[in-house]
């Protein structure tokens, strides 16, 4: 018998762009599907998005409130903080322990933290001189941007970019990154242990697979085991 999809509730913060990359890539899988949207804001566009796709979507009273944020994720099975801009309590992240993961702008462990979000974190990158940024799918923890890294995809840095050319390429990634690792931690049954995927041009392997060939963006391509 075939097991019912995962269910994923999908906590937002603004415009949904990567809410509605999940959505589309989801739209037609026996695998998971997005069952509910909790918006830490109720001028937040993607509730709307949430909406015209027949999603019921919330909004939290106070986001600091850990058991009003767990009620708001109800019974889903893993938790997608998609463009969420508040600090989830830890009595939250310890009840989705590994089942709750973040998108974030750039390769982390660098330019994560407190205030490190949006376009102030494409302007971090490019004040350091990196060559490369990127995306990064990692598990949430008790601190921003610290929880073990699911997975990354490379962009690379481009002479005269600005905060602005920098992110629209970068989002265009993290659309595709989010809903393949969505995918992939609902194929695998979302594991109770930390997983690490590795890019290939057909989607990902764990980290225990063989070697695999990470095809970045921009017709880029590198090769290595334990290289994201």
């Amino acid at each position: 018998m075939t097991p019912p999809p995962v269910r994923l509730a999908v906590l937002v913060s603004g415009g949904g762009t990567n809410l509605l990359a999940l959505l589309d890539a989801l739209a037609d899988s026996g695998v998971a599907r997005v069952a509910r949207v909790v918006s830490s804001r109720a001028d937040a566009d993607a509730l709307e998005r949430a909406r015209q796709r027949g999603v019921p979507a919330t909004v939290l009273s106070h986001p600091a409130d850990a058991a009003e944020v767990i009620t708001s994720l109800g019974d889903a099975e893993l938790v997608v903080l998609a463009g969420y801009l508040k600090r989830v309590p830890p009595a939250a992240v310890a009840r989705f322990a590994l089942r709750m993961i973040n998108i974030h702008p750039a390769l982390l462990p660098a330019f994560g933290g407190p205030g490190m979000y949006g376009r102030r974190v494409h302007q971090r990158v490019l004040a350091s001189g990196a060559a490369i940024s990127g995306a990064t799918v990692h598990y949430v923890d008790e601190e921003y941007d610290r929880g073990p890294i699911i997975a990354q995809w490379p962009v690379p840095v481009r002479p005269g970019d600005t905060p602005d050319t920098l992110a629209a390429r970068v989002l265009k990634v993290e659309h595709r990154l989010l809903p393949l690792v969505a995918l992939e931690l609902a194929q695998r049954g979302v594991p109770r242990t930390p997983l690490r995927l590795y890019a290939d041009d057909i989607g990902f392997r764990a980290a225990s697979e063989a070697t695999v060939t990470l095809a970045q963006n921009e017709g880029t391509r590198e090769r290595g085991k334990g290289e994201a």
